[in-house]
This record gives structure tokens, C-alpha cells and sequence, in this order.
């Protein structure tokens, strides 16, 4: 199967249309639809519906296999390219936005030691990190997550990544002072499935880890939803009642806030580093430098 012609087929499914996806990868619309069509025969299956423009059933299974063949690729050449020396002097670090805070220092002492190399950082997603990593959009990954106690976070397997495990920290939920059970000793989150909670994946604890910690098919209802936002900016929604979130412990300041720990499930807050197992010395610096 001609990974050319799969990628077209991943970006017309993804645009919805032949004219945007040749637009994108830069062909003429005649040339995309050759190209669907090429692998049609391929494979000897219709892929797609071109009025309006849908996957077929077969097209929808290839779809599944089609994003982590191409990310496997991407990262096969990254690899490569990085043991042959020829790459660029430069290193791109991105984080989560609380694993963010760990950047700074081993950063700094990578500079140091390689004064020419081209920086840049990036706060994003924890969902999008170890992709980009894999493919080489990135040089370094700075993840965190929810996991038992000494065991390492769910990442896809999809290409193998170093992972070097940088902190473990307890886990506490985070509620307004006046709440009800802010002095508790302790929190059991099977109790509060039904509570009010704050949706904001990318700083808090997201939901759907709360829900797989706990067992629970349902509950961990969100009753406000964030896409993006910062530390501050969660924790003042939270100190106006908003909803509860849970946090890595020590992380609640300010006033109207209050942390009771976690004590079941027995989870924690884990940061990790993600490197490509091939590493330019401005990256292996930083590593050394982090672990």
C-alpha cells in the first residue's frame, strides 16, 4: 500500500472534500481523485462516498489503521534523520500545562551548553505531546497524568518513545473554603461521582480519568466545560463555585480555596518525560539535565 496515496485518503476524509484536501497537499483535484482511486483498486474496495464525501465501510476500517501507519513512518524518518547528524540544531520542548513548570532550569542548562541550538517551547494538550514527539514535531515532551502509585502513564503504543519518569505527587481535591466538605480529612472520589465538577482537561484531572480510577460508567458529571485555561484561571473558577477539580496536592493557593487529599482510589500525579530514543546532544542535555 503506497503511504502517499493513504495520506490522501486520511486528508480527504479529514477536510471533507477532494478540492480542500488538494489544497492542502499542494495537488489539483484531478490528481487527489486519481489517487483515491489508485488505492481503490489497490485494495480492490470502494473507500469512499464522493456525494457527499463519506467513508465507506471498508474506507472507515482503513481510516483506524491509517493514522498510526503514517505516525509510524513520520517517526521512522524523524529517528533516522536525527542518527545521521543532519538535522537541524535545535530543540522544541512542549509540555501540558502543569508539567510546563518543569521546563525552565533543565532548559536553561541546555542552552548553556549548546548556545547555538534554535529554542522553542510550547504549552499544549497532554493528548497531542507523545504524537508529536513520535513524528518529530517535537524534540522533547513534558506529559502528566493520573497512574497508580510507581507505575508509568497510559501514552499511545503506537511508536516507542523513551518515557523517564520525573515526579510523583499526591493527589487532592480541590473545592471553595466554604464547601461543605472542605474539612474532611480525606476525600473517597467513589462518593462524589455525582458531584459537580469542572471540565478542564488539560489542567485538572480530566473526567474520563476520574471515571476509569473509579470504576464508575457514568457520574463525574462536568457543570462547566473549558477548553484550554491555565492553573490560575481553574482555580478561580473553582474558588467561585463552579465545580470541583482534582489536583496534584499543594497546588491550591490563594484565598476562598481549600485541598482535601485523595485518599481512594490509590492513584497519583505523575510527570514524564518523552524523548526519541535517538538523541541530538542539545535534547540529551536537557534530558540529563530534567532526570
Amino acid at each position: 500500500m503506497d503511504p502517499h496515496l493513504l495520506r490522501t485518503f486520511v486528508t480527504v476524509v479529514r477536510t471533507g472534500s477532494f478540492s480542500a484536501a488538494a489544497a492542502e497537499l499542494g495537488y489539483t483535484q484531478a490528481a487527489v481523485s486519481q489517487q483515491i482511486a489508485s488505492l481503490e483498486n489497490d485494495l480492490k474496495v470502494a473507500l469512499l462516498h464522493r456525494r457527499p464525501v463519506g467513508t465507506t465501510e471498508a474506507g472507515a476500517r482503513l481510516l483506524e489503521h491509517a493514522g498510526p501507519i503514517l505516525l509510524r513512518l513520520q517517526a521512522a524518518r524523524s529517528e533516522i534523520v536525527r542518527m545521521s547528524g543532519t538535522a537541524r540544531a535545535r530543540l522544541r520542548v512542549g509540555a501540558s500545562p502543569l508539567a510546563s513548570a518543569y521546563i525552565a532550569d533543565p532548559l536553561a542548562r541546555a542552552r548553556a551548553a549548546h548556545p547555538r541550538v534554535e529554542a522553542a517551547v510550547q504549552v499544549m494538550g497532554r493528548a497531542e505531546i507523545d504524537v508529536a514527539v513520535a513524528a518529530g514535531d517535537l524534540d522533547i515532551g513534558l506529559v502528566d497524568g493520573i497512574a497508580a502509585p510507581n507505575d508509568p502513564l497510559r501514552l499511545a503504543d503506537t511508536v516507542p518513545l523513551a518515557a523517564v519518569a520525573i515526579a510523583e505527587r499526591p493527589l487532592a481535591l480541590v473545592l471553595p473554603s466554604a464547601h461543605p466538605l472542605a474539612s474532611r480529612p480525606g476525600a473517597d472520589l467513589n462518593d462524589l461521582v455525582d458531584a459537580l465538577w469542572l471540565d478542564v482537561p488539560d489542567v485538572a484531572v480530566p473526567l474520563p480519568a476520574l471515571r476509569q480510577a473509579t470504576g464508575a460508567r457514568d457520574g463525574f458529571t462536568p457543570s462547566l466545560t473549558c477548553e484550554g485555561g491555565d492553573l490560575p484561571f481553574l482555580l478561580a473558577l473553582i474558588a467561585a463555585g463552579h465545580g470541583l477539580a482534582v489536583l496534584p496536592a499543594g497546588l491550591a493557593r490563594g484565598e476562598g480555596l481549600a485541598e482535601v487529599p485523595v485518599r481512594a482510589p490509590r492513584v497519583v500525579h505523575r510527570t514524564e518525560l518523552l524523548h526519541s530514543r535517538a538523541t541530538d546532544p542539545a535534547t540529551a542535555a536537557f534530558v540529563d539535565a530534567l532526570s
